[in-house]
C-alpha cells in the first residue's frame, strides 16, 4: 500500500511540472500526428510506411544480432533513402500541401462531419445500382469500366478526366458508357454513394500472366487495382462478361449475385487481416484456375 502511495505522489509530482503551454504542446503535436497518419492512409504514402517498418525491423534485429556489413551498408544508404522517399511521394506531398491550404482546419471538428461522411458511404443501394448497371450493360455489350474507392484516394486518376458528382443510379451508368456520347471513353469514379469523375484514366499493368485475350479496359482495371485497394468492375464489350479486379486480382466471368458479394466487402468488413485473407484466397482461387 505504502509503495502504491509512493508512486501516486511521484506522478502528482511529475504532472506538476506540466506547465499550460505543454499540455497545448501535446494537444498540437497530436493532433497534427493523427492528420498525418490519416493522410497516409487514404494514399499511397500508407504502403511505403509498412514497407519502411519492415526496414526498420529488420535493423533492428541486425543491431541486436550485430550484423556490422549490413548496418554499415544501411548507415550509408540512409541519405539516398530519403531522397528517394521524398521523389516517389512528391505528387502526394504537393496534393496534401494543396489540401491544407484549400481545408478549413476547423471543419474537421464540426459534428456534421461524421453525418455526411454515413450519408455518402457506400451503402446497399449503391451495391445494386451498379450490379443493374453492370447486368443492363453486359446484356448489350457495353464495354464499361467501374473504380470504387475503398481507402486510398483516387484523386489523381479523377484529375485526368471530367468531374461529375453524381449520385449512383444504373441511369447514370448506363447513359455514362453509352456509345458515341461525350463521358464514355475511359473509366468512371465512385467514392461513397457518388460518381465523382468519368473518363478518367488508369495506369495500365505489366502483369504478364493475365491473359492475352484481355483488352485495355481489362488491364487498366487490374492495373488501378494494383497501385490502390481499389474495387474495380469491368464489363467486357466483346463478350459481354463482367470481371472483378482488386488487389491485383482480376477475376473473370461473375453473374450478379458474385458482383454483389464482392462489392458487400467493402461495407461489410474493414479489417486489415480479413481483407488480406480475401486477397490470398483470390490469388489462390486464380491460380488454380490457371
Amino acid at each position: 500500500m505504502n509503495d502504491w502511495l509512493s508512486r501516486l505522489e511521484t506522478f502528482t509530482d511529475m504532472l506538476s511540472y506540466i506547465s499550460i503551454k505543454d499540455l497545448i504542446e501535446i494537444v498540437i503535436i497530436a493532433f497534427l500526428l493523427y492528420h498525418i497518419f490519416a493522410w497516409m492512409k487514404s494514399s499511397r504514402a500508407w504502403y511505403l510506411l509498412k514497407g519502411v517498418i519492415v526496414i526498420a525491423v529488420f535493423l533492428l534485429l541486425a543491431a541486436f544480432f550485430q550484423m556490422k556489413t549490413i548496418l554499415w551498408i544501411a548507415t550509408n544508404v540512409m541519405g539516398f533513402a530519403v531522397t528517394a522517399i521524398i521523389v516517389v511521394l512528391q505528387p502526394e506531398l504537393r496534393r496534401a500541401l494543396e489540401d491544407l491550404g484549400k481545408k478549413n482546419v476547423l471543419y474537421s471538428f464540426l459534428p456534421t462531419t461524421d453525418n455526411r461522411r454515413e450519408e455518402e458511404a457506400f451503402t446497399e443501394k449503391t451495391i445494386t445500382e451498379i450490379a443493374k448497371a453492370c447486368q443492363e450493360m453486359s446484356k448489350v455489350r457495353t464495354g464499361a469500366l467501374i473504380v470504387i474507392k475503398v481507402g486510398t484516394s483516387l484523386e489523381e486518376c479523377e484529375r485526368t478526366g471530367i468531374a461529375v458528382d453524381g449520385i449512383v443510379t444504373n441511369q447514370l451508368l448506363i447513359n455514362i458508357f453509352e456509345h458515341n456520347t461525350p463521358l464514355h471513353d475511359g473509366a468512371v469514379i465512385i467514392d461513397g454513394n457518388r460518381v465523382t469523375a468519368a473518363t478518367c484514366y488508369l495506369p495500365l499493368s505489366d502483369n504478364m500472366d493475365l491473359g492475352k485475350e484481355l483488352g485495355t479496359r481489362h488491364r487498366a482495371g487490374v492495373g488501378i487495382s494494383e497501385v490502390t485497394d481499389s474495387l474495380t468492375v469491368i464489363v467486357s464489350e466483346e463478350t459481354g462478361a463482367i470481371s472483378v479486379a482488386q488487389g491485383g486480382v482480376l477475376e473473370h466471368d461473375v453473374d450478379v449475385e458474385r458482383l454483389k458479394e464482392r462489392m458487400r466487402e467493402i461495407i461489410r468488413d474493414d479489417d486489415p487481416q480479413e481483407k488480406g485473407k480475401r486477397i490470398w484466397r483470390r490469388k489462390g482461387r486464380s491460380k488454380e484456375a490457371k
